[in-house]
């Protein structure tokens, strides 16, 4: 029982169901790292349109004025070559600002298609987290069951088996990597794997039945078999 009971308990602090969810949130908050960067870079580029817009709509707006300016004729001869000079630089200056504002556009939309892909990507993720979430609770479930069937009859166990061995046996449990008692089958110990010599199988044929036997090697306790081959 108790081997089942560290098998579990192995079990359950090594799952691969753990591993996975700890994997995914590692990547999850990765993930949620690069998209505020890009939706940060995003909203800076969508501030630099609407700056640019805004240039290209003032010039526009000003070009407009001289030309209804010139196209009515008022004013004097230097002042309307005045006004055509303006135009014509005005005409140049729209032509900058609109390649500047084409670039930046080209620009907003690389990082919005970015920001929909991260946005995807963290859907898919939120998606898969959820079921390694569930994978890890359902395993957890089964093991915590398991040990609470395997554990079930070891207070009945213990009754029977009687106060000062019980606590030689969890001593030795604790030296020895959890396994405090081992058949003895085939002549060899079940704890360390170790063959008895003739003297000790002697020694534990002629032992009473209810002597408390120590394997020499490892000082387990050992427990005799049908098939210990004494």
């Amino acid at each position: 029982m108790d081997t089942r009971l560290d098998q579990i308990a192995h079990a359950t602090r090594n799952l691969p169901q753990r591993t996975r969810l700890a994997e995914l949130e590692q990547r999850a908050a990765a993930l949620d790292s690069e998209l505020v960067r890009a939706r940060t870079a995003l909203g800076d580029i969508e501030r630099e349109v609407s700056k640019a817009e805004s240039d290209v709509q003032l010039v526009r707006e000003r070009a407009a004025r001289n030309r209804s300016r010139l196209d009515a004729g008022t004013g004097s001869a230097k002042d309307l070559q005045a006004l055509q000079h303006e135009l014509d630089s005005l005409g140049r200056r729209q032509a900058e600002l609109e390649d500047v504002e084409i670039e930046i556009m080209e620009r907003a939309e690389a990082a919005g298609a970015e920001v929909a892909r991260l946005e995807a990507e963290h859907a898919t993720l939120a998606t898969d987290l959820e079921a390694a979430r569930v994978a890890q609770d359902d395993a957890l479930r089964e093991y915590e069951a398991e040990a609470a069937k395997v554990a079930a009859p070891r207070a009945d166990t213990v009754a029977g088996v009687g106060d000062d061995l019980v606590a030689l046996y969890e001593k030795i449990r604790t030296q020895a990597g959890g396994l405090g008692a081992a058949a003895l089958r085939q002549r060899r110990c079940g704890g360390c794997q170790l063959e008895l010599n003739n003297v000790e199988m002697n020694r534990i044929k002629a032992a009473a039945e209810d002597e408390v036997l120590r394997c020499e090697e490892c000082r387990r306790i050992l427990v005799r078999t049908a098939e210990s081959g004494l």
